[in-house]
């Protein structure tokens, strides 16, 4: 088994994040605020973050918040609560929240609660378990989860639980590994995990990892290392980890690496980007992977800085 190169993955964040001409660059112009959250948190979980420039960062960050005190995906884009998550979180990282006019930030996500205690992901209504997620880490992070119905919102989230255990974004919806992660995370953040089964969820989670160890996100589709968060985080919040083969899925993310030019993909030998570079890594701190700093697997942020966030007061 090979090993996580992770001088050249830190070379390789650092320089998508100058080419800002590179297709790459063009073609996630529109949710860069993600890929910082996917780049600089896996410089912190790499144990690097000094990489970057902090300050050029946060000022840069907030360049990208609306009057209503959301954040769009750059620079003059329409703000929606996914983008807003990804603010706060490098905030965090870079212990620099207190830059944020928090009571705007948590009134604009709580403004996007609806009756049935679901969330839209912006204006515009659209409605999605995701959305309970984002809107429910975000606010715990900025710790102002009681600006919404959190009653609601678990009932909501409950409803879109399936017979095999898992979670779709809607009710009735196809259980999905992503969909979990985000139902999962919310329980588990509003202290709600007796409502999941933890037995029938690990078997459907478990029964996710293929011939090649890698991790899909629905039956019968091909392993993605994305779902090394997806699936594994899931799995670590309702003590079922151990049902997977550990060893097989570490060498399935390392031979997924790009070892010469850094970086990781979605599967071998594919092109490389930072969504995947970043769930990568980590699954592999997940898996207590020598020389990564510990995830915490419901705010997917290193356990370093939630414990700041939270022990401070």
């Amino acid at each position: 088994m090979g090993e996580l190169a992770a001088e050249k993955h830190v070379k390789y964040i650092v320089s998508v994040e100058k080419k800002k001409d590179s297709f790459e660059a063009v073609v996630m112009e529109h949710l860069r605020l993600n890929g910082a959250y996917w780049g600089v948190t896996t410089l912190d979980l790499l144990g690097k973050l000094h990489a970057v420039d902090v300050n050029e960062v946060v000022s840069w960050i907030l360049s990208c918040q609306h009057e209503s005190g959301g954040f769009g995906g750059n620079i003059g884009h329409d703000p929606h609560v996914l983008f807003t998550l990804s603010a706060v979180q490098v905030l965090a990282l870079f212990d620099k929240l207190d830059v944020l006019d928090v009571e705007k930030v948590s009134n604009y996500v709580a403004g996007l609660q609806n009756e049935d205690g679901s969330f839209s992901g912006d204006e515009w209504g659209e409605v999605d378990t995701r959305f309970s997620y984002i809107a429910i880490c975000c606010l715990s992070l900025l710790r102002r989860l009681e600006k919404v119905n959190v009653e609601n919102a678990v009932k909501y989230i409950v409803s879109c639980k399936n017979l095999d255990g898992g979670f779709g974004s809607t009710p009735g919806g196809e259980s999905h590994a992503g969909q979990i992660f985000c139902c999962v995370g919310a329980l588990a953040i509003t202290g709600s995990l007796h409502h999941v089964d933890r037995d029938l969820l690990g078997w459907w989670l478990c029964e996710r990892q293929v011939k090649s160890g890698g991790l899909n996100g629905r039956p019968e589709k091909l392993p993605d290392v994305c779902y090394s968060w997806w699936v594994l985080s899931s799995l670590t919040m309702i003590d079922r980890v151990h049902w997977i083969n550990k060893e097989k899925l570490v060498k399935y993310i390392l031979d997924c690496q790009d070892t010469e030019n850094g970086g990781i993909s979605d599967r071998p030998d594919d092109a490389v980007d930072v969504y995947h570079t970043y769930f990568g890594v980590a699954g592999l701190s997940l898996l207590e992977y020598p020389g990564l700093k510990a995830i915490d697997p419901a705010y997917a942020l290193p356990v370093d800085v939630v414990n700041r966030i939270f022990l401070r007061r």
